[in-house]
């Protein structure tokens, strides 16, 4: 079975809205904007490029990366990588014809299913609402964190608010910056 990673620059209230600017969110660009950078706080994003075999991306996420993320050298790891994007509504002609093979996956359940097939791990990047889904039907297997030592208030969360049993986590790498960003991978217990 394939190894589901979830992604995300977060705030310590659990907002990952708009980290790199995306327009409509008041605290747009917050990753930047507030916090000062430090190449090896970000060495974790390499290192996903380099391990993941796959791309998974909700309709949202894919329409604000699509554009942008295939002439992006810092994001040339994902050229090549097979990416899904998870739709009930994306038609297959408004997929990009720069960023390699893309599959529409309709259901969680064609989720699951490529989960059972060979190859390495899944990541998926932003994508919210497919993070919440994704979470409640059981089928993410670690988290990516990195956490910014911030307070955002509103905004999209990371996490469900759904009413679910204690998922228990282990906490299998961590590090702290001296920006204050801290690095939190978890493994979810089965």
């Amino acid at each position: 079975m394939r190894t589901l990673i979830s992604t995300a620059f977060v705030s310590l209230d659990g907002v990952v809205e708009a980290p790199g600017g995306e327009p409509g969110y008041r605290n747009s660009g917050w990753t930047f904007n507030d916090v000062d950078f430090l190449p090896e706080a970000y060495e974790i994003k390499g290192r996903e490029q380099e391990e993941a075999t796959a791309l998974l991306l909700g309709r949202v996420s894919y329409e604000a990366f699509s554009p942008i993320w295939p002439d992006v050298p810092d994001f040339a790891g994902y050229l090549a990588m097979p990416k899904y994007v998870v739709s009930t509504t994306l038609a297959e002609d408004a997929l990009a014809t720069n960023w390699g093979e893309t599959t529409i996956l309709r259901s969680l359940d064609e989720v699951a299913a490529l989960k059972e097939t060979d190859g390495g791990p899944i990541i998926v990047h932003g994508s919210a609402t497919l993070n919440h889904h994704l979470s409640d039907a059981g089928l993410i297997d670690r988290y990516h964190l990195l956490v910014f030592p911030l307070l955002l208030g509103a905004g999209k969360r990371l996490f469900s608010t759904a009413d679910q049993p204690t998922r228990k986590l282990t906490l299998t790498e961590h590090a702290t910056y001296p920006n204050g960003l801290q690095l939190n991978v978890f493994d979810v217990v089965r």
